[in-house]
């Protein structure tokens, strides 16, 4: 996993916590890279795992909760960081599917090693977007949390459904309606 998601995720500890919970968690995860972590590294995705884990028994939010809360988080410094993205698009239904398409081509020329989940998408009726998620990290709560942040950057009202897809235990859809204003 890239540092860049490392660093973001201490960053987003420090912001909501302290910078004293984000020091905790340094020291009482014992992580090979001993909590250094650089934009363009490389990391073990454990890491990130056990850091999470330790955050949620410091401050009793679940696990599943502080994922989406950094999927949030993740999208918010994304879209703050490459504005050039959301050029001529109005909507989060109209952006999700630019992800894989668009948005994660243009991440591996910046990380040409980035292991990415992917996503397809398919619209059955306006309102609403089937998006099928992929990972081998299985962060589903983490892509989740991404698509609240979308739907928090275009200021819409969204509900997020997730089924599991019982052939491909790598997968999640998410069933995404556009909520009336």
């Amino acid at each position: 996993m890239k540092g860049i998601v490392f660093s973001e995720f201490l960053d987003m500890v420090e912001e909501k916590f302290s910078i004293e919970t984000s020091e905790r968690l340094i020291d009482e995860v014992k992580t090979s890279s001993g909590g250094a972590y650089t934009t363009v590294g490389t990391y073990d995705s454990q890491e990130i795992m056990d850091m999470v884990a330790k955050l949620s028994e410091i401050t009793s939010i679940s696990v599943p909760d502080l994922l989406k809360t950094f999927g949030r988080h993740m999208f918010m410094r994304f879209a703050e960081t490459f504005p050039k993205f959301f050029e001529g698009v109005t909507s989060t239904l109209d952006f999700l599917p630019m992800v894989d398409s668009y948005v994660h081509l243009e991440v591996r020329k910046l990380y040409n090693d980035a292991e990415l989940p992917s996503f397809t998408c398919v619209s059955p009726q306006p309102g609403r977007l089937e998006m099928t998620y992929r990972s081998a990290r299985n962060l589903s709560d983490l892509a989740e949390g991404m698509i609240l942040g979308t739907a928090d950057h275009f200021n819409e009202r969204i509900e997020v459904k997730r089924e599991s897809i019982q052939e491909d235990p790598l997968a999640v859809l998410f069933i995404i309606t556009k909520l009336q204003e």
